[in-house]
């Protein structure tokens, strides 16, 4: 309201000394301004009405007595960013530094990320051997930003120890009369071989020790084994695993990522054995996985296995004969095969 006052006082002062036509006009446009402005909460102005009070500022005075939908401080702030865009433009066009080209920027990504423990000599000597020859500062401009310490993968530490590491873990498989059997599995992580396998009841850490000699008889003990937080695996177990020279890879908790490939076993069972069977009881969930990993083993395909068995299928040329058949699990599952007419 003091605004409004202030205005009127002003356009009176105008009137008396000029012209009483202009300063009533002028009053009315500031009156209906100032009403825009008490009912738009922020003003939207375009490139083209900061450019011109940013001439008006330059050319007039009394620039910033006319002003209400902004304030002085913003037609300043207009200012200074078009006198930076104007430098920005015009040391563009003089030439510089020379911009990195996209597929550059994507390999010192890719070098970054596939190679965690490189530092910045290594990615620049290995640039320069591919024939990019860029400033360390360049490079680390578009380092991508690691949010931990720099470490191998796991996807990197199962490859490089596959020969040497088993998993283990336990799986639920319900009953016709509703009780649970647990299944206990041993697994290869080299060739995905499923080296054994056991159902129990009521499973203990004993048992389960058990079955671990059982799986690695003599000396074919792995380096490391794989396994989660189960409390299952206690003091005894320990102490089994530990005498025969085995080292425990224990995995983070709720990570079943961390164990994949006995996950996607136990994933593979279910889907394509189990969830179409009803299980009796522990001599029948027995012997439908001894007829199910013998299918998996010998003739299931695993991408990861550049489509090849567990253990390795050769392949079978037209010129052996026709393709035949043979039902695996009451006709749940086929093995094919080439056989001379």
């Amino acid at each position: 309201m003091l605004d409004v006052l202030l205005a009127l006082l002003r356009s009176l002062l105008t009137a008396l000394r000029g012209n009483r036509k202009l300063a009533l006009a002028n009053l009315a446009l500031r009156h209906q301004l100032m009403v825009v402005q008490r009912q738009v909460k922020r003003t939207r102005l375009s490139n083209a009405d900061r450019a011109l009070w940013v001439l008006l500022r330059r050319l007039w005075p009394e620039w910033d007595k006319a002003l209400i939908l902004v304030k002085p401080a913003t037609v300043i702030k207009w200012h200074r960013a078009g006198f930076r865009a104007y430098w920005r433009f015009k040391s563009r066009s003089r030439g510089g530094r020379p911009r990195v080209d996209t597929e550059t920027r994507q390999l010192i990504r890719r070098l970054w990320q596939d190679n965690p423990t490189w530092g910045a000599p290594h990615i620049q000597a290995e640039l320069a051997k591919l024939g990019i020859l860029v400033s360390q500062a360049t490079f680390r401009k578009y380092k991508p930003r690691a949010r931990r310490p720099p470490s191998q993968t796991w996807r990197t530490f199962l490859k490089n120890h596959a020969s040497q590491i088993a998993a283990i873990d336990f799986f639920v498989v319900p009953t016709l009369t509703f009780r649970l059997l647990y299944v206990f599995v041993v697994m290869r992580l080299e060739r995905r071989h499923v080296l054994h396998f056991n159902v129990s009841e009521s499973p203990s850490a004993c048992w389960t020790g058990q079955q671990i000699i059982e799986a690695f008889p003599y000396d074919t003990a792995p380096r490391f084994l794989l396994r989660d937080r189960d409390s299952i695996y206690g003091k005894h177990f320990v102490r089994r695993v530990r005498s025969m020279g085995v080292k425990q890879v224990v995995t983070a908790r709720k990570s079943p990522w961390q164990n994949p490939y006995l996950e996607r076993l136990i994933g593979s069972v279910r889907r394509e054995c189990l969830d179409h069977v009803i299980v009796l009881n522990e001599f029948h969930l027995r012997r439908i996985l001894r007829i199910y990993f013998e299918y998996y083993h010998e003739a299931r395909t695993h991408q990861g296995l550049e489509n090849d068995c567990p253990v390795p299928r050769p392949v079978e040329p037209r010129e052996i004969g026709e393709v035949v058949s043979a039902p695996v699990l009451g006709g749940l599952h086929h093995r094919y095969w080439r056989t001379a007419a």
